[in-house]
């Protein structure tokens, strides 16, 4: 009768290590849709009144093909990617930390819990709300330099040191790589609810499945991160916001909070602008979500593997030394006589 190995734990450097891969390469294959959200969430809606002002001139777009056709018309394919290396990195940073706690916070609770019992519901959402957490505080610099250029002017567009630069010598000084810092914080519920909606569907679809294929991670990924989306939609306009330049109406005063942003919009565009760009922000999230858990739970496989293909190589030069060992004894008493 064969008998089962146990599963070979990666720990949180494997685990952070397959979230940030799968983030990368989803991000990478859906960037343009990353970028034109950002453009629909930051533009402010016309009025009959703007067509006299000295920023009309600046580009508007009806929707997300609009916005395609006219960035590709105006600056070519690149104009899509502007920014790319930026937000990847963001992507990276931030999809490492919050795995890497994740596993760390999960790991704690389930060993020190309730009789090791596994997380409820509310349980799973408040553990990625406090990896969400610990993640932003560290990689939020990133995001605020990656919305800063994907909302310059062509002809305004600067490097990563550069842009860094300057938001710092904005008004804010450095705290501005901190910009949107509480918004950010609010907005752990959102891969709080992703990741929690994603580890409740796997128990409810597949009880006691170890691993995932592709498509039944991708769908559960997609499913989760629409969830997500939906819930704080408002809130993702309000943080894109505070880290981009202000509006023209604004006069250059940059916002000071999250709720002035949402006031400002109400005030200009109506309620129903807090939901704007949601659906290139769905499309992007649905793939970008099913992409990662796809690519995750195959990177996390690979590190099983590998770890277990050590585990056998071990085994064999342990096996091998105690042969040479028992060899060594049968030669020493040939030896002396």
């Amino acid at each position: 009768m064969a008998v089962q190995s146990k599963p070979i734990p990666i720990g949180p450097w494997g685990k952070a290590t397959a979230g940030a891969a799968g983030a990368v390469l989803a991000n990478t294959l859906v960037y343009p849709l990353d970028l034109i959200k950002t453009k629909l969430q930051v533009q402010v809606k016309r009025s009959d009144g703007d067509q006299a002002d000295a920023n009309a001139d600046e580009p508007h777009y009806a929707s997300t093909w609009d916005a395609v056709t006219k960035i590709a018309s105006a600056e070519g394919l690149s104009g899509l990617y502007a920014g790319m290396s930026g937000a990847l990195m963001g992507v990276a940073s931030t999809n490492f930390a919050y795995f890497y706690w994740y596993s760390i916070v999960r790991t704690v609770y389930i060993k020190y819990g309730k009789g090791g019992a596994h997380p409820s519901t509310a349980i799973e959402l408040s553990l990625g709300a406090v990896a969400g957490a610990l993640a932003q505080l560290f990689t939020i610099p990133v995001a605020v330099v990656t919305t800063r250029q994907q909302t310059q002017k062509k002809e305004d567009r600067k490097g990563i040191m550069d842009t860094a630069r300057e938001v710092i010598e904005g008004e804010d000084g450095v705290s501005g790589l901190w910009r949107g810092l509480k918004a950010s914080l609010v907005l752990v519920i959102n891969p709080s609810i992703t990741y929690g909606a994603y580890e409740r569907l796997k128990d409810v679809f597949f009880p006691g499945k170890a691993s995932l294929s592709p498509l039944e991670a991708f769908a559960l990924g997609a499913i989760s991160k629409a969830l997500a989306t939906i819930v704080t939609q408002p809130l993702i306009v309000a943080k894109v916001g505070l880290q981009s330049k202000p509006p023209p109406a604004r006069q250059g005063k940059p916002f000071k909070s999250f709720v002035e942003v949402m006031q400002f919009i109400i005030e200009k565009e109506g309620p129903l602008s807090l939901f704007k760009g949601i659906g290139p922000q769905i499309l992007k999230g649905l793939l970008v979500q099913g992409i990662l858990m796809m690519t995750k739970e195959r990177v996390e496989l690979m590190f099983v593997l590998f770890m277990r293909y050590l585990q056998v190589m071990r085994s064999r030069q342990g096996r091998r030394a105690g042969d040479l060992a028992n060899v060594a004894k049968l030669a020493v008493p040939l030896t002396v006589k």
